[in-house]
């Protein structure tokens, strides 16, 4: 019992006595059933998240099936173990306000329990940040698995998927023009398959970003979640995952600040989620890299759009897949990205996008470069005196006519206040006003829920307007659309600037030189300051005590403080 430690011999409970502990714990393995044999191979532990509070993940019992016949047939046992699943629509008051928390059970089990290598499957929204937070600490060899995309549904004739047509339809229902009986039959044609939403919201900006990472198998992004290929995925993930075992492709050798920036290039030439440069940011800052909202900009404006997908284009993922997925947009991209990058499988992004592929490419999906959908990414970083560490915007989701625009701020000061008022007749707004939220960013009691797009008052969406500016320190889905400066930091509730905003100040929004100000003077500013109501009480227990404590602003991905490396 003195060999190099394989498998269930790794990390032994300590009782005094490595070899009792041993001796124990082939005991207790073998009331389930395992041989000796078995007993003696390498494990591949599998991260599962399926959970009746997560329809995304309603597929992974067949999913797992398929991890561990590729795992059994390239020599190690499989052995799943649970951990925390957010299911997006189901938690309160947001799902980001637990992706720390599942990111350390993520982390604390991949180091407490036997395993030579880890397999984190995930997909819903912040299931796969959270997964790559917590390997990137671990820092076992680790690969990801993605839940994959829905398939779209079908509604009089037009296809839809969660969530940029859900939020269509009840933008319609509010103004009046759908009916009580119309939207209660869209509701149940939205999400109609296993899987994360079908167009590019966060989920599916997430399983990009972690092919641009390396983190995950080349070509598995974007497979829809019902495709038999979303199970060869699978089965050659458990595969990859037994190669990995005594390799040195631990996270830290493939989430660098170039397979970092790379990540960046894509997010802004799929025109992707908002929510991914908290993500990102928080990944990033796991292995001690800082990701800028400077060099976000400098990147946006050499990055075109190139995918026409819901919420910037008219595409839906499996769209994206059958017009050749990550593969086609990295080779798009090629000359952009550093190939030098390395991957899970050990080879560089290079090598990938050399190796033999298919080479159809549908241009009404995945568009060339010299012919972009837009000519600068989706994302532009804000900066000024209401955002001094900034704040984003998705402008190819965004009215350009709204971009060079001075208004007066409507101020709803929580989201209490924005739901009581915003569909009175009696508020005082018109189109050309610039709605602002106030107290929902991560210090704030909510936590920084995805309420950054606000509804068009009533009365207006009545008289047929679409958008307006709105500002909030909050997030947005990444189904969302509209012009909407999201993540205002510092936030609110931390005392920033945001907080000192009052309904008539007027607001100066100018995407060309990145700015976002409030006309208000130094002096006035410092005033509102000091009268400025004492912050809400800190919860007094439980977890809610820890994020109290210890989270950070949104240029750092929202990330605790402990959780980040010296």
């Amino acid at each position: 019992m003195t060999d190099k430690p394989v498998g269930f011999a790794h990390g032994l409970t300590n009782y005094g006595d490595k070899d009792f502990s041993l001796y124990l714990r082939r005991s207790f393995a073998s009331s389930m059933g395992y041989s000796r044999d078995m007993l003696a191979k390498p494990v591949v532990g599998i991260a599962y998240t399926g959970s009746g509070f997560n329809n995304c993940h309603r597929h992974f019992p067949e999913m797992l099936e398929a991890v561990k016949r590729g795992v059994l047939a390239a020599g190690a046992l499989p052995v799943e173990f649970p951990t925390i699943s957010l299911g997006e629509v189901f938690l309160n008051p947001t799902s980001l306000k637990f992706r720390n928390l599942m990111s350390m059970d993520t982390e604390e089990m991949i180091r407490a329990q036997p395993m030579d290598s880890v397999i984190l499957m995930g997909g819903c929204d912040k299931t796969v940040p959270a997964q790559l937070m917590g390997a990137v600490s671990a820092n076992l060899p680790a690969i990801g698995l993605v839940a994959g995309p829905m398939m779209t549904g079908r509604h009089n004739g037009e296809r839809l998927g969660a969530c940029t047509d859900c939020r269509r339809f009840w933008a319609q229902y509010r103004a009046g023009k759908v009916s009580d009986q119309e939207i209660s039959t869209v509701e149940g044609r939205l999400a109609t398959t296993a899987g994360t939403c079908a167009v590019m919201g966060t989920a599916s900006t997430m399983a990009c970003i972690a092919e641009a990472l390396g983190m995950i198998l080349p070509g598995t992004a974007a497979i829809p979640a019902v495709h038999a290929d979303r199970l060869r995925a699978a089965e050659a993930t458990g595969a990859a995952a037994v190669n990995l075992i005594g390799s040195k492709m631990t996270p830290d050798k493939i989430v660098t600040a170039k397979s970092v920036e790379n990540a960046l290039r894509v997010l802004l030439a799929l025109g992707g989620s908002t929510n991914a440069v908290i993500h990102l940011t928080a990944i990033a800052g796991r292995a001690g890299i800082k990701v800028s909202l400077e060099r976000l900009n400098e990147l946006s404006n050499t990055t075109p759009v190139l995918v026409n997908l819901k919420p910037v284009g008219d595409g839906y993922m499996e769209d994206f897949f059958a017009a050749g997925g990550m593969g086609a947009l990295l080779r798009e991209l090629k000359d952009l990205l550093h190939l030098d990058a390395m991957t899970v499988t050990g080879d560089t992004l290079g090598q990938r996008l050399d190796a033999p592929h298919y080479s159809f490419v549908d241009r009404t999906i995945i568009a060339e470069r010299s012919k972009p959908l837009e000519p600068q990414g989706g994302l532009v970083a804000l900066f000024g005196n209401l955002a001094p560490k900034g704040a984003i915007l998705k402008r190819s989701a965004a009215d350009s006519k709204l971009f060079e625009t001075e208004g007066r701020a409507v101020v709803f000061s929580s989201l209490t206040d924005l739901a009581a008022r915003v569909d009175d007749p009696k508020l005082d707004i018109n189109a050309n006003d610039i709605m602002v939220l106030q107290n929902a960013g991560p210090n704030s009691p909510d936590a920084m829920p995805e309420a950054g797009y606000l509804p068009i008052p009533k009365k207006l969406a009545a008289a047929g307007v679409k958008d307006m500016i709105r500002i909030s320190d909050a997030r947005m889905s990444g189904t969302a659309f509209g012009t909407i400066v999201l993540h205002v930091t510092p936030d609110a509730a931390s005392g920033g600037p945001l907080g000192l905003v009052r309904t008539g100040d007027r607001i100066k929004l100018s995407v060309k030189n990145k700015r976002i100000e409030l006309l208000v003077d130094d002096a006035e500013l410092k005033k509102r300051a000091a009268a400025a109501k004492t912050a809400a009480e800190k919860p007094a227990r439980g977890y809610a005590k820890l994020y109290a404590q210890e989270i950070l602003g949104a240029d750092q991905g929202c990330d605790f403080a402990f959780l980040r490396p010296d």
